[in-house]
């Protein structure tokens, strides 16, 4: 995800947890509403496949020895992706429980 998006839900989680105290009104309803989950999800997961395929990149220009690939560039490249991959592990597993309680209610 940019910095950008980052930043993004930041402010949104504080405009959430500044209308939840009382502290701040929402002067327009749809500030939080905006953001669209199936971009962001799609976002993440692009990024993460960028990451991915970046490190694979990475570990095959080394493994060629080709002399401007050093070892740490490799090394933090393999260790971003695996950080990424990880979030986007635990991200589906707290989609699919979701899901799951979903389906499980009774209506």
């Amino acid at each position: 995800m940019d910095k950008s998006g980052v930043e993004n839900i930041l402010q949104q989680l504080q405009a959430a947890s500044a209308l939840a105290s009382g502290a701040k009104k929402q002067s327009r309803p749809d500030e939080i509403a905006a953001v669209d989950f199936s971009d962001k999800l799609k976002a993440a997961i692009d990024q993460t496949n960028h990451l991915q395929q970046t490190a694979d990149h990475l570990s095959a220009q080394f493994v060629g020895s080709e002399s401007n690939v050093d070892l740490h560039e490799v090394m933090i490249s393999l260790q971003k992706a695996n950080v990424s991959f990880q979030s986007m592990i635990q991200v589906r597993n707290k989609l699919v429980t979701a899901y799951q309680e979903i389906m499980n209610m009774q209506v």
